[in-house]
């Protein structure tokens, strides 16, 4: 497996590309910039077979029309209790960034809590991860954990907006603390992570018993 992570858009969000050995991809959260994802792709000679969405905010969504009318075969993927935001461009705030309602995402499937997307040797586990939306997910794929707006290096994902629980963000971060073993922690906006090093000192989740 290897990974690329591009930092897209205004707020700098962290997409990320995942290789096979196959030399096939699976994006996680194509923000923006689809032309800079784009390139990668191509330059690193990947097909790619799968959108992974973690939610449905516009700096996590906003390039997913132009990859879906490149690659009309790519399959897309987002936690259920996410889709009617994401079909929603005041609830997801493209609105906001664009000035336009119209959206035209394609969904191939709503994932929920334990369903699978493989993609050669590689399997992506849904993690249900409600809290910074209703919909959040985190994908496990091997060492490795994608979380979205979920858990940040030192940091959590705001609640206050459309669908955000701070409660339910709690009980998820609780979820990801009891996996068992460590994980490299790869998140939607700044630096990577370990989840050891998110148990020991990020201050939401070392607390939580």
């Amino acid at each position: 497996m290897n990974i690329f992570t591009l930092p897209v858009g205004s707020l700098m969000s962290n997409c990320h590309i995942v290789a096979t050995r196959l030399n096939s991809a699976v994006i996680i959260d194509p923000g923006a910039e689809a032309e800079k994802i784009i390139s990668t792709l191509e330059r690193n000679h990947l097909q790619p077979k799968y959108i992974l969405l973690t939610h449905a905010h516009y700096d996590h969504i906003g390039a997913v029309e132009a990859l879906q009318q490149r690659y009309p075969q790519i399959q897309t993927a987002i936690g259920g209790q996410d889709y009617d935001m994401l079909m929603n461009n005041e609830k997801n705030l493209m609105y906001r960034e664009t000035g336009s309602m119209e959206n035209n995402i394609r969904v191939d499937r709503q994932l929920k809590d334990g369903d699978t997307v493989t993609v050669d040797e590689l399997s992506f586990h849904a993690i249900e991860t409600p809290g910074h939306t209703a919909g959040g997910v985190t994908y496990l794929c091997e060492t490795a954990l994608f979380t979205g707006d979920t858990l940040f290096r030192g940091d959590i994902g705001r609640t206050d907006l459309y669908s955000g629980n701070y409660g339910e963000m709690m009980a998820s971060l609780l979820k990801l603390k009891k996996l068992p073993g460590d994980y490299h922690v790869y998140p939607g906006h700044g630096p990577a992570s370990t989840l050891d090093r998110e148990r020991r000192y990020n201050p939401y989740i070392y607390r939580e018993s």
